[in-house]
């Protein structure tokens, strides 16, 4: 069901929504496992599930595979930008109950988040950590339903160690970003696939031979300075790490201060989960024409607020392309407003990669109402949740890998080298 003051005003958009559902479906095995698994062994009967992910396909159908579970599901957009209302209405037709519209304003977005956790959710799954901090700041009195959480992205969990340092965080959290099948799979080529198509359906520029500028060098960054120089870039890497400015100098690209390369680069992709990264001062060095774009969760990585003002004028370029003539007839140009550029310029990462992801999630979420009691609020990913995704996936990829004999695994667990 859908609250009458979000309803989606044309619920004749869900059979669109139906078909995007069914395309990920099919595309992702190991949910479809788990949605079989689920049906039969119901671990999630009787338990509320409160969900804010980006609210496209692959986001709808682990939405229904935690229901084919037992759970009661209540849905929201982790983004103004990133829902898709035909995906929504889809699941609002499935029966879940849904609060969330493409383009809301910021405060039709919180009170989205405030009416899904009106609810006594059991379970929190967030991507980002806007759930957790209402919970935390307006609706404390929610807390006692809650046994535990899942937190999809870095940036989220960034803002979940903030917390537990503070002493601040009031139940456990699964770090799922910090799974193996989810950072070195999703954060590496998930981003850095996902980002390009954003970026190019949304120009229709060339990026062969063209300066690409990267901030950052995580995983998220490693995956969109690849995916750049497949695409024939030249691609120069801004850090505040020594660590990883040497990871990036040894992958091959170059590395200086975003204050040197701003002149130089044609597209700019920032990658950190920080704010001003880029700042106005870069952007009037910046070439006529440059085009920015942002890959972190939270619209602050770009310093939005300060091109307005010191914009001299503004023309909407194209859809998700807005201009800003930074200097007296010279424009940059901004994609999906500083947002989050895989999901409002584009369908977000492939399904085959969400479906690792979510595999994830959907066990974090399964373990966490198993155990329900922690002595710790921040929680690893069990390595057997890993394990068992990977084989999984092995297993649908048609792969067969060898395993150790027991005389080996004797070998390895020995203090003793044989000579």
């Amino acid at each position: 069901m859908i609250a009458p003051e979000f309803e989606i005003k044309d619920i004749k958009l869900a059979p669109s929504g139906h078909k995007k559902i069914d395309w990920v479906r099919k595309n992702c095995p190991l949910l479809r496992s788990l949605e079989d698994e689920f049906k039969k062994t119901q671990p999630f009967k009787g338990i509320k599930v409160a969900l804010s992910v980006h609210l496209e396909a692959k986001t709808a159908y682990l939405s229904l595979v935690l229901k084919a579970g037992g759970a009661e599901m209540y849905v929201t957009g982790s983004n103004p930008l990133s829902t898709q209302d035909d995906v929504a209405a889809a699941l609002a037709d499935d029966g879940i109950c849904v609060f969330s519209q493409y383009g809301c304003s910021d405060s039709e977005y919180m009170e989205n988040i405030r009416r899904v956790l009106s609810h006594h959710c059991n379970i929190i799954i967030d991507d980002g950590g806007d759930l957790v901090h209402m919970l935390h700041t307006e609706m404390r009195d929610e807390i006692q339903y809650v046994i535990g959480g899942c937190e999809e992205t870095t940036t989220g969990i960034i803002r979940l160690m903030a917390m537990n340092r503070k002493n601040e965080l009031e139940f456990p959290m699964v770090c799922v970003n910090n799974a193996d099948m989810k950072h070195l799979f999703d954060n590496r080529y998930g981003t850095g696939q996902s980002v390009w198509d954003g970026i190019m359906r949304t120009t229709n520029l060339v990026v062969a031979g063209k300066y690409v500028v990267v901030s950052g060098y995580g995983w998220c960054g490693k995956g969109v300075s690849m995916r750049a120089k497949g695409l024939g870039a030249r691609v120069i890497v801004t850090e505040v790490d020594p660590v990883k400015a040497i990871e990036a100098w040894m992958d091959g690209f170059e590395v200086m201060q975003m204050r040197k390369a701003a002149p130089i680069g044609d597209f700019f992709v920032t990658v950190t989960g920080d704010k001003h990264v880029i700042t106005v001062d870069d952007m009037k060095l910046m070439k006529d024409g440059a085009v920015l774009s942002n890959a972190g969760h939270f619209d602050v990585e770009i310093d939005m607020a300060g091109l307005k003002e010191a914009a001299l004028s503004t023309i909407d370029q194209r859809k998700n392309i807005k201009g800003y003539e930074i200097c007296p007839g010279k424009f940059i140009y901004v994609l999906g407003e500083g947002r989050l550029v895989n999901l409002a310029c584009g369908d977000g990462h492939p399904a085959e990669i969400m479906d690792m992801s979510f595999a994830v999630q959907a066990l974090s979420a399964r373990y966490l109402v198993e155990h329900r009691h922690f002595n710790e609020k921040l929680i690893k990913v069990p390595h057997e949740i890993d394990l068992e995704i990977a084989e999984r996936k092995l297993k649908t990829l048609g792969i067969s890998i060898d395993s150790l004999t027991d005389e080996q695994r004797a070998y390895l667990d020995s203090s003793c080298i044989d000579e």
